[in-house]
């Protein structure tokens, strides 16, 4: 059954950690869609290769009406914790158990959250200690699956990424 999936984004993403995990799951029929401030802006990612309209700004969308979260990695989720309607939004899937996928520095946000504590996770390198300060028991692996949340490194662990992103909406 296809599922609808928040993905909250703002510049300076990482541009495949957007566009492979949004084309895996579009693929299979799943909904992606892109949340920002504003709808209609046009976002880029850091790499300068990917360009991405937005579809809806956060004050247009409840987390209720949702299946899932996605949280592309780059210096975008740094920049969305600083607004607190993005923290709330992304704290609503991980209290109700829905399933959460960040890659690289997505779990930054879910630090902001204060949804991680006693979770098993994994991120990219340079937020190790933020992640083990907030609680969680890190894990330098390309994919880790704690109940409902599913974190990846870097890049490199897409494929790993995908394949759990995948599996978690097939249950």
């Amino acid at each position: 059954m296809a599922k609808r999936i928040a993905c909250v984004m703002t510049n300076l993403f990482e541009d495949s950690e957007y566009t492979e995990p949004a084309n895996a799951l579009r693929e299979v029929g799943h909904a992606v869609e892109t949340i920002e401030k504003e709808s209609g802006v046009v976002v880029t990612g850091k790499q300068g290769e990917t360009e991405v309209a937005i579809d809806y700004g956060i004050d247009e969308v409840k987390a209720e009406d949702y299946d899932a979260l996605f949280i592309p990695g780059g210096f975008s989720p740094d920049i969305l914790r600083a607004d607190e309607r993005f923290v709330e939004f992304s704290k609503h899937f991980m209290d109700e158990n829905k399933p959460v996928f960040a890659i690289c520095h997505g779990p930054q946000l879910l630090i902001t959250a204060k949804a991680l504590e006693g979770r098993t996770v994994t991120g990219y390198k340079s937020i190790a200690v933020d992640l083990e300060y907030a609680g969680v028991n890190f894990k330098d692996e390309e994919v880790v699956v704690c109940h409902n949340l599913v974190t990846s490194r870097q890049p490199d662990d897409l494929p790993a990424f995908n394949r759990e992103s995948l599996k978690q909406l097939s249950n």
